[in-house]
């Protein structure tokens, strides 16, 4: 870098107040009180700052409460634990534990205390990033462990694994009886790692050795069917929104004549994604309204531009449909753009928000509950469909599907 010519000026001062304050001096033992005063400082804003936190936090637009509770008691346990217990204590697993008890005690079931590696995962799967994994969704066929689905361009259909493959083994291990969350702990594992799957297909049993690699799992599928435009959209994240917008434009470019809105269990997530989603039909309208007692603390509309307004839609729901999911079902509903069909919904009517806390911990703690458009509160309730049509465990072992047989009925096709 070229060093600049910078011209030295010698300051020569003008008037006698600025000749003697630069010449002030400072009396022995007055930096004894200003130390003495900032210590104070420091010491109140460190004792009170919930209480100074809660009295100007609203003004930045974030909330703090100036109460304390006595933790005493809980310091007296860890004394009496670490003199008499006789291992090693990892005590910051017993804080973590001390935090989630805590929280756990407010007695709501989605307010919760997340450590730092939960934090993560639940950030993760939030957004689809699983980790190492082979790309392919496993559930439970015929009581046996088999691969539903896989996703294009993913490790497990390039291995040529396909739907209906029965998982017999995971690396040597019987999967006979397991949960399908077992399996699918056991099949992930982190990227570049290899997982040995011995399946069965038919009468055919052979062993697949297949790397992981990371996998982004998108929030939303879509297809065109006779005519039919079909969107699964799987949980809500930041990119459900667009998605969701290019799937309704490529329908409507394609001129269907009906739309089938797949939300089985589809377990929620981001509030602003359902919006999104819910305006594809809603011109301009309420979609949700938030309400932390009798005060609205928020009312969330759509844009104006609704792709599919007016177009014959019918959405499915069932039992694992909840929150995000089920306020696009109610939107919908209570605007007569849609029917919608399966079981009722699973009643999550409350909203929660993400507080980070130290060391990358974070805090779900429930804000407010959730009303439809006509003001209700599904909350345990949950939404009852206009055709109720199951789907058993027998429906899936045969590869039938009677609920999106109900749709395409309900809409004429």
């Amino acid at each position: 870098m070229a060093r600049k010519h910078v011209k030295t000026v010698k300051h020569t001062p003008k008037h006698k107040s600025e000749k003697n304050l630069m010449n002030f001096k400072v009396w022995p033992g007055t930096w004894f009180v200003l130390i003495a005063l900032f210590a104070a400082i420091g010491y109140v804003a460190g004792v009170y700052h919930y209480q100074i936190e809660s009295t100007i936090g609203p003004v930045f637009g974030y909330n703090a409460h100036s109460g304390s509770i006595d933790l005493s008691s809980v310091q007296q346990t860890y004394n009496q634990l670490a003199a008499n217990f006789d291992g090693k204590l990892d005590t910051a697993a017993l804080i973590q534990g001390a935090n989630k008890g805590l929280v756990d005690a407010a007695g709501d079931t989605y307010t919760v205390y997340m450590s730092p590696q939960e934090s993560t995962d639940y950030n993760n799967n939030l957004s689809g990033d699983i980790g190492g994994g082979i790309g392919a969704e496993i559930g439970i066929k015929n009581n046996q462990p088999t691969i539903i689905r896989v996703l294009p361009n993913n490790a497990a259909i390039n291995a040529g694994l396909q739907a209906n493959d029965a998982v017999l083994n995971v690396n040597g291990q019987s999967t006979s009886g397991m949960s399908v969350d077992k399996v699918v702990s056991l099949v992930r594992g982190k990227p570049d790692t290899t997982v040995k799957l011995t399946i069965k297909r038919g009468d055919t049993v052979k062993d697949y050795t297949i790397t992981r690699k990371t996998i982004n799992n998108p929030s939303v599928e879509s297809s065109i069917v006779n005519g039919i435009g079909i969107i699964t959209i799987i949980r809500f994240d930041s990119e459900t929104g667009s998605l969701a917008k290019q799937a309704a434009q490529d329908f409507k470019n394609h001129g269907v004549k009906a739309v089938i809105l797949d939300l089985r269990n589809n377990g929620g997530g981001f509030v602003n994604a359902a919006t999104d989603v819910a305006g594809l039909w809603l011109d301009n309208k309420i979609v949700v309204t938030e309400r932390n007692g009798a005060v609205i603390r928020d009312t969330l509309r759509t844009g104006d531009n609704a792709i599919l307004k007016d177009v014959p839609t019918v959405v499915l729901v069932n039992s694992n449909t909840a929150s995000a999911s089920e306020i696009v079902a109610g939107a919908l509903r209570d605007y007569h753009q849609a029917k919608l069909v399966g079981d009722r919904t699973y009643g999550k009517g409350s909203v929660q928000e993400l507080i980070t806390l130290n060391g990358g911990a974070q805090l779900k703690v429930t804000t407010a509950k959730w009303f439809t458009p006509n003001s209700v509160n599904i909350s345990k309730e949950g939404i009852k469909p206009d055709v109720t049509v199951g789907l058993t465990q027998a429906d899936i072992d045969n590869g039938t599907d009677p609920q999106l047989d109900a749709a395409k009925k309900l809409l004429g096709l």
